[in-house]
């Protein structure tokens, strides 16, 4: 009987879980579609991560392969435009949708690893900084003044001259300049979350501060770190176009967006197409990420009822 009962119990319990899983997914699809700005966000990065797993397959021509023959063909909708080349072609008669659809797979690629490998420090940072305090906090706090008091972009182009060009000198240039806002948000979401009772209460019980830290104080912060991160790919999709713009990302036979724009900056009188679409698809994105990182800061901020 104790074995049933015990069963019973069990069964109990995870039905139980079940159901609480099942209405925090209802909650968030809720929240989510009642929010405009959340569901158009949410729209537009699935449509990007679509057209980046796919690209190989959406993309009509190889967008590597040159015809000078077809050069700085306009747009299919404009006189001496053709609906083989619907977006026109660059100066190399290469065509541009061809180039926008595999660009948007290192675009992505880049703004989602780099806030991977700042997050990653920076997290880490920010909660020893606040959990520790006293001679630990000084330094990893003059440490993020100094990277904060040089101007970001001026660290960007110097990594990358010294790295130089390259996807995983990006990721990387990119992910060590920008740790210092996520270790300042997360130091002083820890200063008020490591006052609470039931810090105090595991400390008062023999737990060690390695498992305050990892075990009671890190899931607290965990909210605030994913809206950071929400937003902050936004801005390294936009850096990552820059550098490439300058000739220090991603350079050729590589695609981006940053490097096709800065292909067209030389045409921008006579074929405005080889940069404008580029630069439309790095402002859709970058605002895509930056809706759906609004909606997410609100459903996840615990002094708003969104749930």
């Amino acid at each position: 009987m104790n074995g049933m009962g015990s069963l019973e119990l069990s069964a109990a319990s995870a039905g139980i879980r079940r159901k609480k899983d099942g209405g925090r997914w209802i909650r968030i699809f809720r929240s989510l579609v009642a929010s405009k700005t959340g569901i158009i966000g949410l729209i537009i990065i699935l449509a990007v991560c679509f057209t980046a797993v796919f690209a190989d397959v959406l993309a009509p021509h190889d967008p590597l392969q040159a015809n000078v023959a077809k050069r700085l063909q306009p747009p299919m909708w404009m006189k001496g435009g053709s609906a083989e080349h619907p977006l026109g072609t660059d100066h190399l008669g290469r065509d541009l949708l061809s180039r926008l659809l595999v660009g948007s797979r290192i675009s992505l690629l880049v703004g989602v690893f780099s806030v991977v490998v700042a997050g990653a420090i920076g997290i880490v940072f920010g909660l020893f900084s606040g959990y520790f305090s006293k001679w630990v906090d000084r330094v990893i706090m003059r440490v993020t003044d100094a990277f904060i008091a040089i101007p970001n972009m001026l660290l960007l182009l110097v990594f990358a001259m010294v790295a130089g060009p390259g996807v995983m000198t990006v990721i990387f240039v990119l992910g060590l300049t920008s740790w210092t806002y996520y270790a300042r948000v997360i130091r002083s979401e820890v200063l008020s979350v490591k006052e609470r009772e039931f810090v105090k209460a595991s400390r008062a019980a023999g737990s060690g501060s390695f498992r305050i830290i990892f075990a009671h104080i890190m899931p607290n912060v965990i909210p605030s770190f994913i809206v950071l991160c929400t937003t902050s790919v936004a801005s390294a999709i936009i850096s990552e176009s820059s550098l490439s713009f300058l000739g220090l990302g991603v350079t050729a036979p590589h695609v981006t967006w940053g490097n096709i724009l800065s292909d067209g900056r030389d045409y921008l009188a006579t074929s405005w197409w080889i940069a404008t679409f580029p630069g439309l698809a790095i402002t859709i994105t970058v605002l895509g990420v930056i809706f759906l990182g609004d909606w997410l800061r609100d459903y996840l901020d615990p002094r708003l009822n969104l749930d």
